[in-house]
Protein backbone atom coordinates (compact mmCIF):
# COMPACT_ATOMS: atom_id res chain seq x y z
CA UNK A 1 0.00 0.00 0.00
CA UNK A 2 1.20 3.44 -0.87
CA UNK A 3 0.43 6.53 1.13
CA UNK A 4 -0.86 9.22 -1.19
CA UNK A 5 -1.19 11.73 1.60
CA UNK A 6 0.61 10.75 4.80
CA UNK A 7 -0.49 12.70 7.85
CA UNK A 8 -1.14 15.94 5.98
CA UNK A 9 -1.36 18.37 8.88
CA UNK A 10 -3.57 21.39 8.21
CA UNK A 11 -4.38 24.32 10.44
CA UNK A 12 -7.89 25.72 10.38
CA UNK A 13 -7.71 29.49 10.77
CA UNK A 14 -11.32 29.67 11.89
CA UNK A 15 -11.14 27.07 14.63
CA UNK A 16 -7.45 26.83 15.33
CA UNK A 17 -7.68 22.99 15.35
CA UNK A 18 -4.97 20.83 13.78
CA UNK A 19 -6.45 17.97 11.74
CA UNK A 20 -4.31 14.95 10.77
CA UNK A 21 -5.48 13.42 7.49
CA UNK A 22 -4.27 10.39 5.54
CA UNK A 23 -5.38 8.80 2.27
CA UNK A 24 -4.19 5.36 1.13
CA UNK A 25 -4.25 3.98 -2.41
CA UNK A 26 -4.36 0.16 -2.39
CA UNK A 27 -5.31 -2.81 -4.51
CA UNK A 28 -5.03 -6.47 -5.49
CA UNK A 29 -4.45 -8.06 -8.89
CA UNK A 30 -5.15 -11.80 -8.99
CA UNK A 31 -5.09 -13.94 -12.13
CA UNK A 32 -4.26 -17.42 -13.39
CA UNK A 33 -5.30 -20.32 -15.61
CA UNK A 34 -8.12 -22.77 -14.86
CA UNK A 35 -9.23 -26.18 -16.10
CA UNK A 36 -12.79 -27.31 -15.31
CA UNK A 37 -14.79 -30.37 -16.37
CA UNK A 38 -18.42 -30.83 -17.45
CA UNK A 39 -19.13 -27.12 -17.98
CA UNK A 40 -22.25 -26.32 -20.00
CA UNK A 41 -22.26 -23.83 -22.86
CA UNK A 42 -24.72 -21.63 -20.98
CA UNK A 43 -27.17 -21.50 -18.07
CA UNK A 44 -29.87 -24.17 -17.90
CA UNK A 45 -33.27 -23.55 -19.42
CA UNK A 46 -35.87 -23.43 -16.66
CA UNK A 47 -39.64 -23.60 -16.91
CA UNK A 48 -40.79 -21.47 -13.96
CA UNK A 49 -44.34 -22.84 -14.23
CA UNK A 50 -43.50 -26.57 -14.09
CA UNK A 51 -40.08 -26.42 -12.40
CA UNK A 52 -38.49 -28.44 -15.21
CA UNK A 53 -34.74 -27.78 -15.63
CA UNK A 54 -33.00 -28.57 -18.92
CA UNK A 55 -29.21 -28.49 -18.88
CA UNK A 56 -27.29 -27.42 -21.97
CA UNK A 57 -24.57 -29.56 -23.57
CA UNK A 58 -20.94 -28.75 -22.82
CA UNK A 59 -17.52 -30.19 -22.03
CA UNK A 60 -14.19 -29.41 -20.42
CA UNK A 61 -12.97 -25.80 -20.33
CA UNK A 62 -9.55 -24.10 -20.26
CA UNK A 63 -9.70 -20.40 -19.40
CA UNK A 64 -7.89 -17.42 -17.96
CA UNK A 65 -9.50 -16.46 -14.67
CA UNK A 66 -11.79 -13.44 -14.80
CA UNK A 67 -12.90 -13.15 -11.16
CA UNK A 68 -9.53 -14.01 -9.60
CA UNK A 69 -8.38 -17.11 -7.74
CA UNK A 70 -7.83 -16.25 -4.08
CA UNK A 71 -9.05 -12.63 -4.12
CA UNK A 72 -11.18 -10.50 -6.38
CA UNK A 73 -9.03 -7.98 -8.25
CA UNK A 74 -9.64 -4.43 -7.05
CA UNK A 75 -8.25 -0.97 -6.48
CA UNK A 76 -9.40 1.55 -3.97
CA UNK A 77 -8.82 4.50 -1.69
CA UNK A 78 -9.40 4.76 2.02
CA UNK A 79 -8.82 7.70 4.27
CA UNK A 80 -9.14 9.08 7.78
CA UNK A 81 -9.18 12.54 9.30
CA UNK A 82 -8.72 13.07 13.02
CA UNK A 83 -11.45 15.27 14.47
CA UNK A 84 -10.17 15.23 18.02
CA UNK A 85 -11.26 13.53 21.25
CA UNK A 86 -10.81 10.04 19.74
CA UNK A 87 -13.17 10.77 16.82
CA UNK A 88 -12.22 10.45 13.12
CA UNK A 89 -13.95 10.80 9.78
CA UNK A 90 -13.38 7.77 7.52
CA UNK A 91 -14.17 6.80 3.94
CA UNK A 92 -13.59 3.91 1.52
CA UNK A 93 -14.06 3.81 -2.26
CA UNK A 94 -13.28 0.40 -3.76
CA UNK A 95 -13.64 -0.70 -7.38
CA UNK A 96 -13.63 -4.32 -8.56
CA UNK A 97 -12.41 -5.40 -12.00
CA UNK A 98 -11.71 -8.58 -13.95
CA UNK A 99 -7.98 -8.87 -14.55
CA UNK A 100 -8.35 -10.86 -17.79
CA UNK A 101 -10.04 -8.04 -19.72
CA UNK A 102 -9.95 -4.98 -17.44
CA UNK A 103 -13.73 -4.59 -17.23
CA UNK A 104 -15.49 -3.36 -14.11
CA UNK A 105 -17.10 -6.00 -11.90
CA UNK A 106 -20.26 -5.80 -9.76
CA UNK A 107 -22.44 -5.03 -12.76
CA UNK A 108 -20.19 -2.28 -14.09
CA UNK A 109 -20.37 -0.08 -10.99
CA UNK A 110 -17.44 2.31 -10.61
CA UNK A 111 -17.11 1.56 -6.88
CA UNK A 112 -19.06 -1.68 -6.77
CA UNK A 113 -17.17 -3.30 -3.91
CA UNK A 114 -17.51 -0.46 -1.40
CA UNK A 115 -18.49 3.21 -1.31
CA UNK A 116 -18.94 4.50 2.21
CA UNK A 117 -18.27 7.43 4.54
CA UNK A 118 -18.65 7.58 8.31
CA UNK A 119 -17.44 8.45 11.78
CA UNK A 120 -15.11 6.28 13.84
CA UNK A 121 -14.50 6.51 17.58
CA UNK A 122 -11.55 4.74 19.15
CA UNK A 123 -13.76 3.48 22.01
CA UNK A 124 -17.31 3.26 20.70
CA UNK A 125 -16.79 1.95 17.16
CA UNK A 126 -17.73 3.05 13.63
CA UNK A 127 -20.99 4.28 12.10
CA UNK A 128 -20.90 4.38 8.28
CA UNK A 129 -23.21 5.06 5.33
CA UNK A 130 -23.21 3.80 1.73
CA UNK A 131 -22.62 0.57 -0.22
CA UNK A 132 -21.03 -1.80 2.28
CA UNK A 133 -20.58 -5.38 3.40
CA UNK A 134 -23.46 -6.90 5.35
CA UNK A 135 -22.88 -7.92 8.96
CA UNK A 136 -22.98 -11.62 8.01
CA UNK A 137 -19.89 -11.12 5.82
CA UNK A 138 -17.86 -9.58 8.64
CA UNK A 139 -19.02 -12.10 11.24
CA UNK A 140 -18.10 -15.15 9.13
CA UNK A 141 -14.91 -13.69 7.61
CA UNK A 142 -12.49 -15.64 9.83
CA UNK A 143 -14.61 -18.79 9.99
CA UNK A 144 -14.43 -20.31 6.49
CA UNK A 145 -11.76 -22.83 5.41
CA UNK A 146 -10.54 -20.87 2.36
CA UNK A 147 -11.10 -17.34 3.66
CA UNK A 148 -13.70 -16.39 1.01
CA UNK A 149 -11.39 -17.48 -1.83
CA UNK A 150 -12.99 -16.80 -5.21
CA UNK A 151 -11.88 -20.31 -6.27
CA UNK A 152 -13.27 -22.59 -4.85
CA UNK A 153 -15.33 -21.64 -1.82
CA UNK A 154 -19.15 -21.31 -2.01
CA UNK A 155 -19.08 -17.92 -0.28
CA UNK A 156 -22.01 -16.35 -2.12
CA UNK A 157 -24.13 -19.45 -1.53
CA UNK A 158 -23.23 -19.19 2.16
CA UNK A 159 -23.77 -15.45 2.58
CA UNK A 160 -26.41 -14.43 0.04
CA UNK A 161 -26.51 -10.69 -0.72
CA UNK A 162 -23.38 -9.72 1.19
CA UNK A 163 -22.80 -6.29 -0.45
CA UNK A 164 -25.75 -3.92 -0.11
CA UNK A 165 -26.62 -0.43 -1.30
CA UNK A 166 -28.17 2.31 0.84
CA UNK A 167 -26.79 0.88 4.06
CA UNK A 168 -26.24 2.19 7.58
CA UNK A 169 -23.72 0.02 9.43
CA UNK A 170 -22.19 -0.18 12.88
CA UNK A 171 -19.05 -2.06 13.87
CA UNK A 172 -17.17 -2.05 17.15
CA UNK A 173 -14.57 -3.99 19.09
CA UNK A 174 -14.78 -4.44 22.86
CA UNK A 175 -12.00 -6.58 24.28
CA UNK A 176 -12.33 -10.09 22.82
CA UNK A 177 -15.74 -9.27 21.28
CA UNK A 178 -16.48 -7.69 17.89
CA UNK A 179 -20.02 -6.58 17.04
CA UNK A 180 -21.59 -5.80 13.65
CA UNK A 181 -25.05 -4.58 12.65
CA UNK A 182 -26.49 -3.06 9.48
CA UNK A 183 -29.74 -1.85 7.91
CA UNK A 184 -30.27 -1.31 4.18
CA UNK A 185 -33.11 0.84 2.85
CA UNK A 186 -32.78 -0.95 -0.53
CA UNK A 187 -30.18 -3.67 -1.00
CA UNK A 188 -29.86 -3.36 -4.79
CA UNK A 189 -30.10 -7.13 -5.38
CA UNK A 190 -31.71 -7.37 -8.81
CA UNK A 191 -33.61 -10.68 -8.62
CA UNK A 192 -35.05 -13.36 -6.38
CA UNK A 193 -33.95 -16.61 -7.97
CA UNK A 194 -35.13 -16.36 -11.58
CA UNK A 195 -37.61 -13.58 -10.83
CA UNK A 196 -36.43 -9.99 -11.55
CA UNK A 197 -37.29 -7.32 -8.99
CA UNK A 198 -38.82 -3.96 -9.97
CA UNK A 199 -36.23 -1.20 -10.17
CA UNK A 200 -33.39 -3.67 -9.84
CA UNK A 201 -34.24 -4.25 -6.19
CA UNK A 202 -33.23 -0.72 -5.28
CA UNK A 203 -36.08 -0.23 -2.81
CA UNK A 204 -36.80 3.15 -1.19
CA UNK A 205 -40.14 3.31 -3.02
CA UNK A 206 -42.70 5.84 -1.69
CA UNK A 207 -45.35 4.25 0.50
CA UNK A 208 -43.62 0.85 0.48
CA UNK A 209 -40.64 1.38 2.72
CA UNK A 210 -40.09 -2.37 3.44
CA UNK A 211 -39.53 -3.30 -0.22
CA UNK A 212 -36.01 -4.73 -0.71
CA UNK A 213 -34.85 -3.67 2.75
CA UNK A 214 -32.28 -5.79 4.56
CA UNK A 215 -30.76 -6.01 7.99
CA UNK A 216 -28.57 -8.25 10.12
CA UNK A 217 -26.21 -8.56 13.04
CA UNK A 218 -23.24 -10.62 14.09
CA UNK A 219 -21.15 -11.15 17.21
CA UNK A 220 -17.61 -12.56 17.24
CA UNK A 221 -15.58 -13.77 20.22
CA UNK A 222 -11.84 -14.30 19.78
CA UNK A 223 -9.44 -15.03 22.63
CA UNK A 224 -6.30 -17.14 22.55
CA UNK A 225 -6.83 -20.24 20.39
CA UNK A 226 -10.65 -20.02 20.39
CA UNK A 227 -12.96 -18.15 18.02
CA UNK A 228 -16.79 -18.22 18.00
CA UNK A 229 -19.34 -16.32 15.92
CA UNK A 230 -23.13 -16.12 15.66
CA UNK A 231 -25.05 -14.30 12.89
CA UNK A 232 -28.50 -13.36 11.58
CA UNK A 233 -29.34 -11.85 8.19
CA UNK A 234 -32.62 -10.95 6.45
CA UNK A 235 -33.44 -9.48 3.05
CA UNK A 236 -36.99 -8.58 1.99
CA UNK A 237 -37.19 -8.85 -1.83
CA UNK A 238 -40.31 -7.39 -3.47
CA UNK A 239 -41.30 -9.28 -6.64
CA UNK A 240 -44.22 -6.86 -6.92
CA UNK A 241 -44.21 -3.39 -5.40
CA UNK A 242 -45.59 -3.43 -1.86
CA UNK A 243 -45.38 -7.22 -1.44
CA UNK A 244 -41.94 -8.16 -0.10
CA UNK A 245 -40.92 -11.72 0.62
CA UNK A 246 -38.26 -12.77 3.12
CA UNK A 247 -34.85 -14.36 2.67
CA UNK A 248 -33.50 -15.32 6.09
CA UNK A 249 -30.14 -16.73 7.12
CA UNK A 250 -28.72 -17.54 10.55
CA UNK A 251 -25.85 -19.58 11.85
CA UNK A 252 -22.74 -20.03 13.93
CA UNK A 253 -19.14 -21.16 13.54
CA UNK A 254 -16.07 -21.96 15.63
CA UNK A 255 -12.30 -22.05 15.14
CA UNK A 256 -9.54 -23.51 17.25
CA UNK A 257 -5.79 -23.04 16.79
CA UNK A 258 -3.31 -25.80 17.65
CA UNK A 259 0.25 -24.74 16.92
CA UNK A 260 0.54 -24.16 13.14
CA UNK A 261 -2.96 -25.55 12.51
CA UNK A 262 -6.37 -23.85 12.57
CA UNK A 263 -9.51 -26.03 12.72
CA UNK A 264 -12.82 -24.65 11.43
CA UNK A 265 -16.47 -25.75 11.61
CA UNK A 266 -19.65 -23.87 10.77
CA UNK A 267 -23.37 -23.95 10.04
CA UNK A 268 -25.81 -21.72 8.15
CA UNK A 269 -29.63 -22.09 8.19
CA UNK A 270 -31.49 -20.60 5.21
CA UNK A 271 -35.17 -19.99 4.37
CA UNK A 272 -36.50 -17.90 1.48
CA UNK A 273 -40.26 -17.37 1.07
CA UNK A 274 -42.53 -15.31 -1.18
CA UNK A 275 -44.89 -12.60 0.05
CA UNK A 276 -47.62 -15.26 0.28
CA UNK A 277 -45.48 -17.58 2.38
CA UNK A 278 -44.54 -20.09 -0.35
CA UNK A 279 -41.04 -21.48 0.20
CA UNK A 280 -38.54 -20.93 -2.63
CA UNK A 281 -35.48 -22.39 -0.85
CA UNK A 282 -34.99 -24.14 2.48
CA UNK A 283 -31.55 -25.51 3.29
CA UNK A 284 -28.94 -26.23 5.97
CA UNK A 285 -25.30 -25.62 4.98
CA UNK A 286 -22.45 -27.22 6.95
CA UNK A 287 -18.69 -26.91 6.56
CA UNK A 288 -15.52 -28.13 8.20
CA UNK A 289 -11.90 -27.44 7.33
CA UNK A 290 -8.35 -26.75 8.38
CA UNK A 291 -5.47 -24.39 7.61
CA UNK A 292 -1.89 -25.51 8.19
CA UNK A 293 1.25 -23.34 8.08
CA UNK A 294 3.86 -25.73 6.69
CA UNK A 295 6.43 -22.93 6.81
CA UNK A 296 6.19 -19.16 7.22
CA UNK A 297 5.73 -18.97 3.43
CA UNK A 298 3.65 -22.07 2.59
CA UNK A 299 0.03 -22.46 3.77
CA UNK A 300 -2.29 -25.40 3.01
CA UNK A 301 -6.08 -25.05 3.23
CA UNK A 302 -8.72 -27.78 3.03
CA UNK A 303 -12.50 -27.46 3.21
CA UNK A 304 -15.56 -29.70 2.95
CA UNK A 305 -19.04 -28.22 2.36
CA UNK A 306 -22.39 -30.04 2.48
CA UNK A 307 -25.83 -28.54 1.85
CA UNK A 308 -28.99 -30.28 3.02
CA UNK A 309 -31.24 -28.77 0.34
CA UNK A 310 -34.72 -29.58 1.63
CA UNK A 311 -36.94 -27.45 -0.62
CA UNK A 312 -36.33 -25.87 -4.02
CA UNK A 313 -39.00 -24.01 -6.00
CA UNK A 314 -37.80 -22.44 -9.25
CA UNK A 315 -40.86 -20.25 -9.95
CA UNK A 316 -43.91 -18.86 -8.20
CA UNK A 317 -46.18 -21.45 -9.88
CA UNK A 318 -43.78 -24.40 -9.91
CA UNK A 319 -44.14 -27.25 -7.42
CA UNK A 320 -41.64 -27.60 -4.60
CA UNK A 321 -38.98 -30.29 -5.06
CA UNK A 322 -36.34 -31.98 -2.91
CA UNK A 323 -33.25 -32.27 -5.14
CA UNK A 324 -30.06 -34.23 -4.43
CA UNK A 325 -27.88 -32.57 -1.79
CA UNK A 326 -24.71 -30.94 -3.17
CA UNK A 327 -21.29 -31.34 -1.52
CA UNK A 328 -17.85 -30.03 -2.37
CA UNK A 329 -14.21 -30.59 -1.35
CA UNK A 330 -11.76 -27.69 -1.90
CA UNK A 331 -7.98 -27.39 -1.50
CA UNK A 332 -5.44 -24.54 -1.72
CA UNK A 333 -1.65 -24.52 -1.52
CA UNK A 334 -0.43 -20.92 -1.26
CA UNK A 335 3.23 -19.87 -1.33
CA UNK A 336 4.25 -16.30 -0.48
CA UNK A 337 7.37 -14.87 -2.11
CA UNK A 338 6.88 -11.72 -0.04
CA UNK A 339 4.18 -9.89 1.92
CA UNK A 340 2.80 -8.61 -1.38
CA UNK A 341 3.21 -11.46 -3.87
CA UNK A 342 2.13 -15.09 -3.67
CA UNK A 343 1.40 -17.98 -6.03
CA UNK A 344 -1.18 -20.71 -5.52
CA UNK A 345 -2.50 -24.06 -6.67
CA UNK A 346 -6.17 -24.72 -5.98
CA UNK A 347 -8.62 -27.49 -6.86
CA UNK A 348 -12.11 -28.67 -6.02
CA UNK A 349 -14.58 -31.48 -6.71
CA UNK A 350 -18.35 -31.05 -6.40
CA UNK A 351 -21.27 -33.48 -6.65
CA UNK A 352 -24.92 -32.66 -7.50
CA UNK A 353 -24.23 -29.07 -8.60
CA UNK A 354 -21.76 -26.86 -10.39
CA UNK A 355 -18.63 -25.73 -8.56
CA UNK A 356 -19.21 -23.35 -5.65
CA UNK A 357 -22.74 -24.80 -5.42
CA UNK A 358 -23.81 -23.23 -8.69
CA UNK A 359 -27.51 -24.05 -8.51
CA UNK A 360 -28.87 -21.49 -10.94
CA UNK A 361 -32.56 -21.99 -10.03
CA UNK A 362 -31.82 -20.91 -6.45
CA UNK A 363 -30.63 -17.55 -7.75
CA UNK A 364 -26.90 -18.17 -7.40
CA UNK A 365 -24.99 -18.73 -10.64
CA UNK A 366 -21.19 -18.59 -10.59
CA UNK A 367 -20.77 -19.60 -14.23
CA UNK A 368 -20.10 -23.29 -13.52
CA UNK A 369 -23.25 -24.53 -15.21
CA UNK A 370 -23.43 -28.34 -15.27
CA UNK A 371 -23.35 -29.93 -18.72
CA UNK A 372 -26.25 -32.04 -19.88
CA UNK A 373 -26.31 -35.50 -18.32
CA UNK A 374 -23.63 -34.68 -15.72
CA UNK A 375 -23.90 -34.34 -11.94
CA UNK A 376 -20.33 -33.45 -10.93
CA UNK A 377 -17.48 -31.09 -11.75
CA UNK A 378 -13.76 -30.88 -11.08
CA UNK A 379 -11.76 -27.66 -11.29
CA UNK A 380 -8.13 -26.72 -10.77
CA UNK A 381 -6.16 -23.52 -11.27
CA UNK A 382 -2.72 -22.03 -10.81
CA UNK A 383 -2.31 -18.31 -10.35
CA UNK A 384 -0.46 -15.33 -8.95
CA UNK A 385 -1.69 -12.56 -6.66
CA UNK A 386 -0.03 -9.21 -6.04
CA UNK A 387 -1.09 -6.63 -3.48
CA UNK A 388 -0.14 -2.96 -3.57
Amino acid sequence: MKKVGVLLATLSAASGVANAQSVTLYGVVDNGIEYATNVASGPPMVNTATGEITQRPGGNRFAVLSAGGQSGSRWGMRGTESLGNGLSAVFTLESGFSADDGKSSQGGRLFGRQAMVGLQHETYGTLSFGRQYAAIYDAYSNFTPLGYAVLYEPSTYLLGSFRQDNTIKYSGKFGPFSAYAHYSFGAGQGSLGLVPLPGGGSGESPGNYRDNTAYGAGLVYSSGPVGVTAVYDQWNPAVTVGNPGRAKKAGAAVTYKIGPAKLIAGYRWGHTVSSTGSTFVRDDLYWIGANYDVTSALVLKLGYYYDNLKVLRVGTAAPATNPANPWQVSFVADYAFSKRTDVYLTMAYVKNSGLNFDLSPTGFASGYFLAQGRNNQFGTAIGIRHRF
